[in-house]
C-alpha cells in the first residue's frame, strides 16, 4: 500500500470496527504512517523490521563491494614492479574494498612498494600452527609479513590439488581464529552443472565452511563456478545472481538472517573490463575475485570501479 494513502485507510478501518469519532482515527491513522515511514526508512539502512535477510540490500551493498585480485602462479620481480606501479596510480572507487594476493614469493615485495588503499592477501595456507611441513605457508608467517587474507578453497586447490571440504574448512577455521580474514571459494564443476546440480555442491561446500568456522564476520564468499575460471566463458548474470541469492538463502536458513544478510557474495569467473558492469549490477553480487584481468593495473581498476553501475542500479 503506497505510504500517502496508509494512513487514510487506518482511518476508515477504525471507523468501521469502533465507535470513536473520524477525526480520533484519522489522527491515529497519521501516527501509524509516521511510524511505517521511519521502520520503512530504517529497513533501507539497517535491514531491519523485516524477516527476509534479502530484501532491501541494494542501497547496503553499495558500502560492502569487494574486488580481490588472485595473481595465481604468474609474474616476476620485474611484472610485478610494472603492476604495482599501475595499482598506485589508479583512482579507485572510495566505497571498494581492494585486495591483491600475489604469490608468495612477492608477497614481501608487494606488501614494501603498494599503496595502503590495497590490501594484501595469501592464496593459500597450512592448516594449523606451522612446523615440519615442507613446502607449507603458515597464516603466523603470513599475519608476520602484513597480510590480511587469505583465498581458501579455490577449485585448483580443490580439484588440481585434491583438497577436500573438510580440509578447507578446517584451514578457514584456523585462519580466522589468527586473525586473518578468509576469501571463502565455492563452485561446481561443467558436469556438475549440467546435471542440475550446482546448488547441491555449492552447498556442501558452504556446510564445511559453516560446520568449522566460528563466525562469519571476517569471511567473504566466492561463487566461482569452475567451468568459467580462465576459460573465457563467464556466467550470465542471472546465472551468477540465482546462485548467489540460493547462497544467501541457505545461509538464512543455516546460519542466521543476520549473517545472511551482512556477508558478502562475490562472483568470480573470467571477469573482465567488458563484462564487470552487467554482473555488478545484480543486487546479490557484492564484488569480484578477478583472475587473468587482475594482472592488467588498469583493467583491474575498470573492474574495481564497477560499483558505479551498481551505484546506478541502485
Amino acid at each position: 500500500m503506497n505510504l500517502d494513502t496508509h494512513f487514510l485507510y487506518v482511518a476508515q478501518q477504525g471507523l468501521n470496527h469502533f465507535p470513536f469519532p473520524f477525526h480520533f482515527w484519522v489522527i491515529w491513522g497519521l501516527i501509524d504512517f509516521e511510524l511505517l515511514l521511519v521502520f520503512q526508512v530504517a529497513e533501507i539502512l539497517f535491514g531491519v523490521f523485516d524477516g527476509d535477510p534479502c530484501e532491501s540490500r541494494s542501497t547496503a551493498s553499495l558500502f560492502w563491494f569487494f574486488v580481490g585480485g588472485n595473481w595465481k602462479c604468474n609474474g616476476t620481480k620485474d611484472s610485478i614492479s610494472k603492476l604495482v606501479s599501475d595499482l598506485n596510480s589508479a583512482k579507485l572507487e572510495a566505497d571498494v574494498d581492494v585486495v591483491v594476493a600475489p604469490p608468495f614469493v612477492y608477497l614481501d615485495q608487494v606488501k614494501n612498494s603498494l599503496t595502503d588503499r590495497i590490501e594484501l592477501s595469501a592464496q593459500n595456507s597450512w592448516v594449523g600452527k606451522g612446523g615440519a611441513f615442507t613446502g607449507e605457508i603458515s597464516v603466523e608467517q603470513l599475519k608476520d609479513i602484513g597480510c590480511n587474507w587469505v583465498i581458501l578453497g579455490h577449485s585448483e586447490r580443490r580439484h588440481v590439488i585434491g583438497e577436500d571440504d573438510q580440509f578447507i574448512g578446517k584451514k578457514a577455521a584456523y585462519a580466522l581464529s589468527q586473525g586473518l580474514k578468509v576469501i571463502a571459494c565455492i563452485g561446481e564443476l561443467l558436469q556438475e552443472r549440467e546435471a542440475g546440480k550446482t546448488f547441491d555442491v555449492c552447498f556442501q561446500q558452504m556446510k564445511a565452511f559453516a560446520d568449522a568456522v566460528p563466525s562469519w564476520d571476517d569471511v567473504v564468499i566466492a561463487y566461482e563456478p569452475v567451468w568459467a575460471i580462465g576459460t573465457g566463458k563467464v556466467a550470465t548474470p542471472l546465472q551468477a545472481q540465482e546462485v548467489h541469492i540460493a547462497v544467501r538463502d541457505w545461509l538464512k536458513k543455516n546460519v542466521s538472517a543476520e549473517v545472511a544478510s551482512k556477508t558478502r557474495i562475490i562472483y568470480g569467473g573470467s571477469v573482465n573490463g567488458s563484462n564487470c558492469s552487467e554482473l555488478a549490477k545484480q543486487e546479490d553480487i557484492d564484488g569480484f575475485l578477478v583472475g587473468g584481468a587482475s594482472l592488467k593495473g588498469p583493467e583491474f581498476a575498470v573492474i574495481v570501479n564497477s560499483v558505479t553501475s551498481k551505484k546506478v542500479a541502485a
